[in-house]
């Protein structure tokens, strides 16, 4: 299991209680962390192996966690369950995640000093021999999977129109639902702001 999908030797402990549940109900893991505080926080992010998850969705695998988790009891304190949606700004986690989201703009950091630096950003450009490409203003790089730190997609609009593209054509989105109303808004937003 990769590090972007569990962080710590206790996020990997309970992504393997986990996920075969996740993967009985037909989802994928994207990322687990476990956030200390005075109230921890399980955050658990699935989808479907093709991508999306619905609310409904969200709230079978928090049951069917609660459960599972009740039995196992891997976190000694009281803590919240929170199972939710990778969202548009999804992290990448897994290798196939920077083929699927290829052509799209993200932000990396790696582990190590790459070249001089840790964070890169720029547009995917697929995978080739276990390397993540990115391209970025110097040209195409390469980072192996196992550099990486953290891996997010940058939100853009070109991504939010693409999501929600996807999102009609999977039946999840109204067909009447007017994409043009979303650019009047940030539009106005931005005028009252200034």
């Amino acid at each position: 299991m990769s590090d972007l999908i569990a962080k710590t030797a206790m996020d990997r402990r309970l992504a393997e209680i986990v996920t075969p549940t996740i993967e009985d109900m037909g989802f994928e893991l994207v990322r687990i962390r476990l956030q200390g505080g005075k109230s921890p926080l399980l955050q658990i992010m699935a989808e479907r192996p093709g991508g999306g998850i619905e609310v409904d969705d969200c709230a079978e695998i928090s049951t069917a966690l609660s459960a599972v988790l009740d039995v196992e009891d891997p976190i000694l304190d009281t803590y919240t369950l929170e199972v939710g949606s990778p969202g548009i700004d999804r992290p990448l986690t897994r290798l196939k995640d920077f083929d699927t989201f290829e052509g799209y703009e993200a932000k990396l950091e790696t582990h190590e000093l790459i070249d001089g630096r840790k964070r890169f950003k720029g547009v995917l450009a697929g995978v080739e021999d276990g390397e993540v490409l990115v391209n970025v203003e110097e040209g195409t790089i390469g980072l192996q999977f196992d550099w990486l730190a953290d891996a997010k997609l940058v939100m853009t609009d070109e991504l939010i129109r693409e999501m929600l593209k996807a999102r009609k054509a999977a039946g999840t989105v109204p067909e009447d639902l007017d994409e043009t109303k979303f650019d009047e808004i940030a539009a106005d937003d931005a005028a009252q702001e200034e």
